[in-house]
């Protein structure tokens, strides 16, 4: 792998794990049009503008638009910052008179920005708000938990977050409701799983991580922004799509699981069994020597 790390600017509030090798592969051209489909603090958008491209970058997070125009200002015309989803990516191009470009990165997942601060309530380290809405409108996480019956949560839970006791976890919080707070909800899921104090893995990582994903139809906006992409992106085009945690989120929920193909659980395998011998009559049907062995 080619370390570009000398050559691109990084700034330590987003510092993406997988900025060189995104950056490698997207092959940018000086004066090439790219997308940050997913701005967040702008960790990819910098390393674009670094390697010569004219970025578009949106996020539907008011507050990353909001911050991001100091680096907008910075880039002297180069950077256009869009408020909206990935998802309508053509769409919001379209509206700026852009119908191509030449390649689009998405970062899949929670953001370090939203993960560190408490009143975003996306972290079950820190005691806030059960929000977890990325674009800061629709249903909280807290409205989804307190009126969701205990299959839909139990469903939730074990198809987004992998959480195999989903049914306990689930049972656990309706009968805990009303919930408020990110640390009410990570409390009844470590008493749910009988989290032994001082456990290396903390057990409410995975549902906090399907509760996100749920809350902000992560996997719907994904396959919608994949089909923008394929018909914005020009021929000969490139598409990254970023999945692993950012470094400085290391201690954070996973943002997106990788094994997330799957829409509902799969049957479980039925063990393969031998055809049993019909038995035998004690009396009647005693067994015959094999050859070559003595009576």
């Amino acid at each position: 792998m080619t370390d570009l790390s000398p050559d691109l600017p990084r700034d330590p509030r987003h510092d993406p794990v997988l900025r060189e090798e995104v950056i490698a592969a997207l092959a940018i051209a000086p004066g090439e049009r790219h997308v940050d489909a997913t701005f967040g603090a702008g960790g990819y958008t910098r390393a674009m503008l670094a390697a010569g491209a004219e970025v578009i970058a949106c996020d539907r997070d008011p507050d990353a638009i909001a911050e991001g125009q100091a680096l907008v200002a910075e880039a002297d015309g180069k950077l256009m910052l869009i408020h909206g989803r990935f998802g309508e990516i053509d769409r919001l191009l379209a509206e700026r008179g852009i119908d191509a470009v030449d390649g689009i990165t998405f970062d899949i997942g929670v953001s370090s920005m939203q993960l560190d601060r408490d009143a975003r309530g996306f972290s079950f380290q820190k005691d806030g708000p059960l929000d977890m809405r990325m674009a800061q409108e629709g249903e909280t996480a807290a409205e989804w938990l307190n009126r969701a019956d205990e299959a839909e949560i139990a469903d939730v839970l074990y198809q987004y977050g992998d959480e195999r006791q989903s049914r306990r976890v689930a049972r656990a919080i309706v009968a805990a409701r009303p919930l408020s707070r990110t640390g009410e909800l990570a409390t009844v899921i470590r008493k749910a799983l009988r989290h032994p104090p001082g456990a290396p893995k903390d057990p409410a990582t995975k549902s906090f991580q399907a509760i996100r994903i749920h809350i902000n139809g992560e996997l719907d906006e994904l396959m919608e922004g994949l089909a923008a992409a394929e018909r914005v992106l020009r021929p000969g085009g490139r598409l990254a799509v970023a999945t692993g945690p950012r470094r400085s989120e290391r201690r954070g929920p996973p943002p997106f699981s990788r094994r997330r193909a799957r829409c509902a659980p799969a049957r479980p395998k039925r063990r393969a069994t031998r055809a049993r011998a019909p038995r035998r009559c004690a009396a009647r049907c005693a067994p015959q020597p094999r050859p070559g062995r003595p009576n």
